[in-house]
């Protein structure tokens, strides 16, 4: 970790489950300074109970800001000193974001704007926003929301010098376990003597772990260039595999109940988009997607056409390795949070 060597680190929706991942990996590092911003202080608050219990030599370099993207002056108020931001504040629920979309917009897009703004006037080094594969090709308010932060993260790239600050962004898909995510619901119902529900049997997921975002979001503060969005190929698995999957960890005997898509729902999603693919450059385990560069001037580009194109193709949660129960199983497997939950199953 010599790339935040007594560095300053500032996480955005610090709170949730990217949050305590980087923590987890970074804390015990000699990272000088990892600074929490979000809204919910009780959420800040348990976490420092947590850390102080779990790593209480390390607890002392969490800090804790209590204050809003959507508020630029509570954004700016908590970048002073600060080297690095990980941006990963927003509005993620499908459901909740396609009956209130504008407050989707209020986090998501015009938040972006504001992080963006107070890191270049505090001369922050680099940002790293996240995103979802439900950016491309969206078609619920959520994913729209998130495909207008990618547009606000490159054009935002274009006005400032790399040197001073560089903005990126990562894509990725369904993150297991992550807050407000399907595998602890089903956890809970089997818990309760209750059938899982599931939306759609052939729905196909990305499916990743935590630490493979942290990856992906370390893969893009180091490799990437100003204004790209970074995507980590990832495997699938249909809805139906993933709930038989952890059926068969907990209690095989456990109903599958279909309850139907939900609003804003899509049977697969898409990680680089045909049209991204014209550009983009595989890197062997990422797909990286450079900038347009171009300005307002398109006069050219009636005269001067660029007949190549890059023979890469669309990569979605159809085409992908699709995983099978087996496989599935063991990637629930290598989660920690799995491996609690079954002990504790097991010990009930």
């Amino acid at each position: 970790m010599s790339l935040f060597k007594d560095k300053v680190l500032l996480i955005t929706g610090g709170t949730g489950s990217f949050g305590n991942a980087v923590l987890n990996r970074f804390l015990q590092t000699d990272i000088a300074e990892i600074r929490i911003f979000s809204r919910d202080e009780k959420k800040q608050d348990d976490m420092r109970h947590e850390f102080q219990a779990k790593m209480p030599e390390a607890a002392g370099k969490i800090k804790f800001f209590i204050g809003d993207v959507r508020d630029y002056n509570s954004v700016k108020n908590a970048m002073y000193g600060v080297d690095y931001i990980f941006h990963a504040a927003a509005l993620k629920q499908v459901p909740s974001c396609e009956f209130f979309p504008i407050e989707a917009v209020k986090t998501n897009v015009l938040g972006t704007e504001n992080v963006l703004n107070a890191a270049i006037a505090e001369g922050v080094g680099s940002v790293i926003c996240l995103s979802t594969d439900k950016a491309a090709y969206p078609v619920n308010a959520m994913g729209t929301s998130k495909a207008m932060m990618e547009k606000v993260v490159v054009a935002k790239a274009r006005t400032v010098s790399p040197d001073k600050t560089k903005i990126c962004c990562t894509r990725y898909g369904n993150v297991m376990c992550s807050r407000g995510s399907v595998i602890p619901l089903w956890i809970e119902q089997i818990k309760a003597g209750q059938p899982i529900t599931i939306t759609e049997p052939n729905m196909t997921r990305f499916i990743m772990s935590l630490d493979e975002a942290v990856d992906l979001v370390l893969f893009a503060f180091e490799n990437g260039v100003s204004g790209d969005i970074l995507v980590q190929k990832a495997p699938a698995c249909t809805i139906e595999t993933l709930a038989k999957a952890v059926c068969e960890l907990f209690d095989p005997k456990t109903e599958i109940k279909v309850i139907g898509i939900r609003h804003g729902e899509k049977m697969y999603e898409t990680l680089l988009t045909n049209e991204e693919c014209a550009n983009a450059l595989d890197l062997g385990d990422f797909y990286r997607v450079p900038c347009d560069k171009r300005d307002l001037n398109y006069d050219k580009y009636f005269k001067d056409g660029d007949r190549e194109r890059n023979p890469l193709t669309e990569f979605n949660s159809n085409n992908t390795e699709l995983l099978d129960v087996e496989g599935v199983k063991e990637k629930l497997l290598s989660l920690q949070y799995i491996r609690d939950e079954i002990e504790a199953w097991e010990n009930r």
